[in-house]
Formats: structure tokens, sequence, C-alpha cells
């Protein structure tokens, strides 16, 4: 009998269907430069046993070496988010700009990997998270016995910072409403603002290939401080005072905040769990997506864990997510 049930040309599971953790079926690997270090960097995707959650292991340090891909555990967030543990021996063991894989794992809905690199950097690739995702999609994603679990916002958490703010708000899908403000000739005034849902649209199509972006007055200042080292036109949107430099132009008409998107996607995905919330920002970044993480685990009459033991009580907007990247199509 057909496991699923099709509705609006969707496949939705059956009633007795639970909705399950997913994993890697198997390693898959790749190499390249990072982005701030601009070090080679070796890395292998793995597969990890039901509630594992996301680990990463650097493996050219000695002895088990593992991070685990927290909020509580970030700690530069300088053009990035860095995680940073403390080892007996090592000192601070770091591992960088985990942001685009991170966006990548969710956008995927994978509850459970280990990630294995030989440097303190993940890889840059192209800029953006289609690179993580074609990885994954290359060896496939397998369902585990156990329930995907969820973080459930039940009230709203809001950080600000100057003009600056981020807040949650409950909401039974997950959507993502955020606007920047650049005053330049080559951004454009209608393209700073995206909303984006996971019921209603594609991140694989609408967000996985936007790349990140820099400006050419601040290359300096990002060089002086040991950052960017890695970058070029071949792995970011770069801007001089007056154009875009890279010969392709665009990927989006609104590629700069859907990139914005893809790193706040990653950022709460260290919650630990896909999140059951409303996501509005206004020019948040890396520093104000973690204190929002934070803020909420620490507000825990704000938030709960939730699974979906069968369609009928799976809200219609995840089931419809879900119906998405499941089976996934391929990048193109």
């Amino acid at each position: 009998m057909d496991a699923h049930v099709r509705m609006n040309g969707l496949h939705f599971p059956r009633t007795a269907d639970m909705l399950k953790q997913r994993t890697l079926k198997t390693p898959v690997r790749a190499s390249g430069v990072g982005l701030h270090g601009g070090l080679k960097v070796n890395l292998a995707l793995c597969p990890a046993p039901p509630d594992t959650g996301i680990v990463f292991c650097r493996t050219d340090l000695p002895g088990e070496v593992e991070l685990p891909a927290s909020a509580q555990l970030v700690g530069d967030t300088r053009m990035c988010s860095c995680l940073e543990r403390e080892y007996p021996g090592l000192g601070a063991v770091k591992v960088g700009t985990i942001e685009h894989l991170m966006s990548a794992l969710s956008g995927l809905g994978v509850d459970n990997a280990r990630v294995e690199l030989d440097a303190p950097e993940l890889p840059v690739f192209d800029g953006s998270a289609a690179p993580f995702a074609f990885l994954i999609q290359s060896v496939g994603i397998e369902e585990q016995t156990a329930p995907k679990r969820f973080i459930r916002v039940k009230k709203s958490v809001e950080i600000e910072d100057g003009d600056k703010w981020a807040r949650f708000d409950p909401y039974e899908g997950f959507r993502l409403d955020f606007s920047i403000t650049f005053q330049h000739p080559a951004i454009e005034r209608s393209a700073q603002r995206a909303v984006f849902d996971f019921a209603e649209h594609s991140w694989l199509k609408e967000v996985a290939r936007a790349r990140t972006f820099g400006f050419m007055q601040d290359v300096e200042w990002l060089r002086e401080n040991g950052l960017a080292m890695g970058g070029g036109l071949d792995n970011a949107i770069v801007l001089d005072e007056f154009r875009i430099l890279n010969e392709d132009g665009l990927r989006y008409a609104d590629e700069f905040v859907k990139h914005k998107i893809l790193d706040a996607i990653g950022d709460l995905y260290l919650l630990g769990h896909p999140l059951l919330a409303a996501f509005t920002a206004h020019k948040s970044g890396h520093e104000l997506n973690n204190r929002l993480a934070r803020a909420l685990l620490n507000r825990r009459d704000a938030w709960e864990l939730a699974t979906f033991p069968t369609a009928e009580s799976t809200p219609e907007r995840l089931s419809r997510w879900l119906a998405q990247v499941e089976p996934q199509p391929r990048i193109a």
C-alpha cells in the first residue's frame, strides 16, 4: 500500500506515520577553502544516530574533539557564527563559518549528522548553501526510528540593539520576515525586504543559492582583523561604491536580503531542533540572531518541545514543508 496520500499535488504521510528524525544515508566528502582563514579544509558529512543533533569534530586535533551545534557555544560572531569550546591541553577549540551548512541541514530537514573537518573553519565553496545541499542530496536522506522534535514558540521574545531588532512570535510553521537597509545604488529599495515561509516557498529554489556579500571599502579592515582572507569574486558578491563587481551579477533580484535569511536559518538551527515560530528581524546579523536564540532558551515559559505522532496531529504548514524536502529535488 502507498505510504502517502496525495493532496494538491503534494504527498503527505498517512495517519499512522509519525514525523521521524532524519540523517544522511552515507558519508560524503569534499574540500574547499575557508572564507576568513583562507586555509584548505577537508570536510566529511556523516550519518549520526537518533538524538545526536549536529556535531562538529576537529579531526586535525588529538582525541575526540567535538563541538555540538549549540547556540550556547557560539563565541565570535564577527562576519560568521563560530562555535568555541575549551579542551584541556588545547585551549579554546573553534569551528567557524558554520551557518551555511546549518542552513542546508535545516532546509533539508536533517536532524542528526557528524561533521568532520581538519581546520578551524568550514569551506565557503561559492558563498552560498547550495554546495552543501548538493552534497547532502548526492547521498540522500533517510528516516530514523525516533520522533522528530520541534521547538514550538509559545510567547513572543524580542531582542533590540539600537535600530536593529529580532523577534520570535508563535506560529504553526516556520516563517522569516527580514529587512535590511543599505544606501547603495546597486541595492534597490524594493529588494531590501523578503518574506520566506517554509510551507509556501522552496528553500532550495529561493534561498539556497544566495551568496554572502561584502564591500571593497571594508576589505582592508577585514584582513587586518584576520577575516575574509579566502574571500573573492568566486565566493561572494563584491560591491564597490557604485556597482556589483561580479560579472555574472545577482542570482536573485533580492539576493542580499535572501542571504541574510539563509544565515538566519542556519544561526537559528543552533537551537538544536527545527523551529515552529515566526521570526521577524530588521538589520539583524549573527550576533543578534544568537542573542535571540539564547533569550528564547532562557525563557522556559516561552517554548516547548513538540512531536507529532500522526499526520492528523501535524500542523498543515509543517506537513507542506516536509512534503517539499522528501523526496528532495536535485539542484541543477
